[in-house]
């Protein structure tokens, strides 16, 4: 599920096309027209299935979805759990597999970041570093939590609202 992702990452950054991806227009856009996929998958996904049955193919379509989060504006998280709504999973499923998704790519960004740090000349605070990362992590585990417990209350309508209305907040910022 991650490696569609990666690929198409050094494809991106291979053809130089991260800049013309920035472009105000394609983030207000792309902001507007993924939520209002979320919205479809949402309301004509079956909600039939659970992500212990999600099979080889099923996991390649939602990592090429994840692919798609690398245009600015696209919720990573979002465009995951869109495919796999669209895949019939249900709420809570769909959001438990895109956050699970989400680890691989978190601990990549972490040790590159890290490496980076490491070839420095400045001294780093490490120790402080370490705190950060796991208190960032608590927190996130709370809020994903929070939020799959809530899915089936509330659906994914707020965050389409939001996704809408933020998107057509920037169309008219960039206008």
């Amino acid at each position: 599920g991650t490696i569609p992702a990666g690929l198409a990452g050094m494809v991106i950054v291979g053809l130089g096309w991260e800049s013309q991806l920035r472009l105000p227009v394609i983030i207000a856009a792309s902001t507007i027209l993924f939520g209002l996929l979320l919205w479809w998958a949402d309301v004509s996904g079956k909600r039939e299935r659970d992500e212990y049955s999600l099979t080889w193919l099923d996991i390649l379509w939602i990592g090429l979805a994840q692919a798609l989060a690398l245009i600015p504006g696209t919720s990573r998280s979002g465009i995951t759990m869109t495919a796999a709504l669209f895949l019939g999973l249900n709420r809570q499923a769909a959001a438990r597999f895109s956050f699970l998704l989400a680890i691989p790519l978190i601990i990549l960004a972490g040790l590159v970041e890290s490496l980076k740090l490491m070839s420095l000349n400045t001294p780093v605070d490490w120790t402080a570093l370490g705190l950060a990362v796991a208190f960032s992590g608590l927190s996130a585990y709370l809020c994903i939590h929070t939020f799959i417990s809530l899915l089936d209350r509330i659906g994914m309508l707020p965050f389409v609202v939001y996704r809408v209305v933020l998107g057509i907040v920037l169309l008219i910022w960039i206008v």
